[in-house]
C-alpha cells in the first residue's frame, strides 16, 4: 500500500506541474524548443512542442525509476 501513496502523491505533483504550465504558458518560451510542429492555416495555428515532450518524458522516467528502487 506504501507503494500506491508514492505513486498517487507522485502523479499529484505532476499534475500541480502541469497546471502551472498551462496558467503561466503564455509566459514560457514554448516556441524556442527545437522540434516543435507547427501547421498555420488561415486564422488557426497549431503549435506541438515534440521536444519538449521528449525532455519531459525522460524526466519523468528517470524520476519514476529511481523511485521504484526505493
Amino acid at each position: 500500500m506504501q507503494g500506491f501513496g508514492k505513486i498517487l502523491i507522485l502523479a499529484g505533483i505532476i499534475l500541480i506541474v502541469f497546471g502551472l504550465l498551462f496558467i503561466f504558458s503564455h509566459k514560457l518560451p514554448f516556441g524556442k524548443f527545437p522540434g516543435g510542429i507547427v501547421i498555420k492555416k488561415g486564422n488557426f495555428t497549431f503549435y506541438f512542442p515534440m521536444g519538449l515532450n521528449i525532455a519531459i518524458s525522460i524526466i519523468i522516467t528517470i524520476i519514476l525509476y529511481i523511485i521504484s528502487r526505493h
